[in-house]
């Protein structure tokens, strides 16, 4: 069962007492209660990654779920609190702009699992982290655009110069390179998780630079691609069937959290959680990260290419290829 709740109607007027009995394990036969908190909302990219795996558990009748969207920084930890309080065995959210506040939250409930987006160590025994590590489909990506491109030239529009996107681009520069040394790459970032028509401009201006590729990693890419009649390739959900990207994305780099959602719940049932990195289960070799269909471009693409990637994914997920953690900043290279 999924519930939408606002934190007030969720907040059970008893909820401080409550608390105090949020332990682990989960009784026998009681359902994991788990609460998401989400700054944008459940239909942005990212955060739906979360909020499908969560849902799909509901539905499975796992766990009783419940969600605040569009949540602040300046309220998060409020909403922590309150969720905290209303007696949830597991909080799923991001902590990325509130990393040392999200933290004393977790020191205060050392009863109450704590799995969030966040980009430092796992702190204390509750307070387990994840990211996004789909920067191997990124180079398989690259690979690809690099061998599609005619002029060479290949732009990339990102959201922000932190790690989570720049080990993205700098994967799928390198991929690339592993074919054609000679490409240049355009880099720009909006400064914003959701700003299509912002990312929309920064794509248009690296067309008109000589870009005939761009990676998408935010909305609004595809838009100025299907205008300019480019290709592209998509960034964590599947762009060519969720973005209107038929005909204009390739393929995507894609990110599935059902493996790490199931396994933090599992570890809460169970008794056993433990503060862990989740980095691994946002990886191939865990079934975190896969390249979508070439779809209608698959027969665009020569054997020789496609059993290439094939056998480089084999590779990945096998551990006999490594594809490099790079998470300084990129910079255009023209």
């Amino acid at each position: 069962m999924r519930l939408r709740m606002n934190r007030r109607e969720f907040s059970l007027g008893t909820a401080t007492a409550m608390a105090a009995l949020t332990t682990f394990p989960v009784m026998a036969g009681e359902k994991l209660k788990v609460a998401g908190i989400y700054t944008v909302p459940t239909q942005q990219k990212w955060v739906a990654r979360l909020h499908l795996a969560l849902d799909a558990a509901a539905k499975r009748g796992e766990i009783d779920y419940v969600y605040n969207e569009s949540t602040a920084n300046t309220d998060y930890v409020r909403v922590m609190r309150e969720y905290c309080d209303s007696g949830v065995n597991m909080i799923v959210g991001e902590a990325f702009g509130i990393s040392k506040e999200a933290r004393k939250v977790a020191d205060d409930y050392p009863n109450i699992a704590f799995l969030m987006g966040d980009p430092f160590k796992p702190h204390n025994s509750n307070f387990s982290v994840f990211d996004n590590y789909i920067h191997e489909p990124c180079y398989l990506m690259g690979i690809l655009a690099g061998e599609m491109s005619k002029t060479k030239k290949i732009g990339m529009v990102g959201g922000y110069a932190i790690g989570e996107v720049n080990r993205l681009f700098h994967a799928f520069m390198n991929g690339a390179r592993s074919m054609h040394p000679e490409c240049e790459f355009k880099v720009t970032y909006i400064g914003s998780w959701y700003d299509p028509p912002k990312a929309k401009e920064a794509a248009f201006a690296q067309i008109e630079a000589g870009c005939d590729i761009l990676y998408a990693e935010r909305a609004g890419v595809v838009d100025a691609c299907k205008e300019k009649g480019i290709l592209a390739f998509g960034n964590v959900n599947d762009m060519n069937k969720e973005e209107g990207g038929t005909d204009v994305v390739v393929t995507s780099a894609l990110w599935h959290m059902e493996g790490a959602i199931d396994h933090a719940i599992a570890k809460v049932k169970a008794g056993s959680w433990e503060a862990e990195e989740y980095h691994d289960w946002t990886m191939m070799a865990k079934g975190g990260a896969s390249l979508a269909p070439y779809y209608e471009f698959d027969s665009k693409i020569t054997r020789e290419m496609k059993d290439h990637i094939a056998r480089l994914a084999d590779d990945i997920i096998a551990g006999k290829f490594t594809v490099e953690i790079i998470d300084d900043e990129p910079k255009s290279t023209f």
